[in-house]
């Protein structure tokens, strides 16, 4: 046998094969969105800071960050708003033309209070794109319970009555179909690589 004819041939096929038997490899699925196929969000009809009714098919076609609050709250609700969108706010650097395919969106847990008004003073303080939605008690409640939101009312103090509720920041799909959540108690950094993470 010839061995020195026999290695040519099978170092070629060696070079050959050997990249796609490492692509193959390395052909690990993508990541599944960790909250893909949750039953968070849904329909609802509220009013946003101009006092018009909106839906949530109204933001179609825009990625959406959804966070429920109000703004009498003294300490979480300022804070975990200013970390998102201060987190936005980088990722707007970062990638401005993707940036703008984006909604934040604050909807009042606190009806009573949170006119549009109020809530636009708000959202304004924090970022030009954030808006705000409040509505009906009936309405906030429903909304509420199509995004798996916890609130209700809480103790009284001297500047008035507290609310309770889960703070939780989601990410929705261009569908409105959630994909995460914001590690808003991570910081902005965190905030940012989370939505690079998932906007494309």
């Amino acid at each position: 046998m010839n061995r020195r004819a026999m290695t040519k041939p099978l170092a070629f096929i060696a070079a050959l094969f050997l990249p796609l038997a490492l692509a193959a490899c390395n052909n690990t699925p993508a990541e599944r969105p960790p909250l893909e196929g949750a039953a968070i969000g849904g329909p609802f009809t509220l009013t946003n800071e101009d006092g018009k009714s909106v839906q949530w098919s109204d933001f179609d076609g825009s990625y959406r960050i959804v966070y429920f609050g109000y703004t009498f709250c003294p300490d979480v609700c300022p804070t975990d708003v200013a970390t998102i969108m201060q987190g936005f706010s980088r990722f707007e650097k970062a990638q401005p033309e993707l940036a703008k395919q984006v909604q934040p969106i604050f909807i009042s847990i606190d009806p009573e209070r949170d006119t549009p008004a109020i809530i636009k003073e708000f959202t304004d303080a924090f970022h030009p794109r954030l808006t705000g939605l409040t509505g009906t008690p009936k309405q906030i409640a429903d909304t509420a319970k199509q995004f798996a939101v916890f609130y209700g009312k809480g103790e009284e103090t001297a500047g008035g009555y507290l609310m309770d509720h889960s703070n939780a920041a989601f990410l929705f799909n261009r569908e409105g179909k959630p994909i995460a959540l914001l590690p808003i108690d991570k910081g902005p950094e965190a905030v940012e690589a989370e939505l690079a993470k998932w906007l494309k």
